[in-house]
């Protein structure tokens, strides 16, 4: 029975892949086999790094990074738009499908969604499919990577109240860019705990190549 967890965040920019990479490269080095899948991908440039291509660096992952995403997308767009400028619809059932096949090849396995709580996939009528869907259809709870910095107060709680609004679980929160001689982003952390009733589970400096989170095979949780 694989064990998962779905990475999410307050927003685009913040630090999904970076934390993504470093749960899995924690992983590894402590052996237990952890793998990663990505449900869109938006923004490849030629030359630089892709988020999967980013993730397998870090991480060591082995294999084709583009193998585990179901639709990448050239442009930096929601994948919504993305794919509509495309002529593609984004669909629930190729994402499952994919992420039943790549499961099957780990026991753990990590899933990093795209831009914010409720970045839509797909607003076709009578389509229309947006994070939390995905995240449900997966069986998945969730971690919530915030930035530590002035206003994450309001966009982690939103986050948070969101996702409970919907029945998603929250594992824990992980703050990034976290300045640990900054009283503001010190009381940020205690704040959010205090707002949320969840657990701040790591604080990650800017540039750590390392994370620390306590017991972090307890994170993820049996997936079906």
């Amino acid at each position: 029975m694989a064990r998962g967890i779905f990475i999410t965040a307050t927003g685009t920019d913040v630090g999904k892949t970076y934390v993504s990479a470093l749960i899995i490269k924690k992983m590894r080095e402590l052996n237990y086999n952890c793998g990663y899948f990505k449900p869109a991908m938006s923004g490849i440039e030629e030359g630089k790094l892709s988020d999967a291509e980013y993730v397998f660096k870090i991480s060591g992952l082995d294999g084709n990074p583009m193998d585990y995403v179901s639709y990448p997308f050239v442009e930096a767009l929601s994948p919504h738009l993305a794919s509509k400028r495309l002529g593609v619809s984004i669909n629930i059932d190729k994402i499952k499908n994919d992420f039943e096949k790549i499961k099957q090849n780990y026991d753990y396995l990590l899933v990093e969604g795209a831009g914010g709580i409720i970045c839509p996939f797909n607003l076709n009528k009578g389509e229309e499919l947006l994070l939390p869907e995905v995240i449900k259809s997966l069986g998945m709870d969730i971690i919530i990577v915030a930035d530590a910095a002035l206003g994450t107060i309001n966009s982690t709680v939103l986050t948070v109240e969101y996702a409970k609004k919907c029945n998603i679980n929250i594992k824990g929160i992980i703050l990034n860019n976290f300045d640990e001689t900054d009283f503001m982003q010190i009381d940020n952390k205690n704040q959010i705990e205090n707002l949320t009733g969840i657990p701040v589970i790591a604080k990650v400096k800017n540039g750590d190549m390392e994370i620390f989170i306590d017991n972090i095979e307890d994170i993820f949780e049996e997936i079906l």
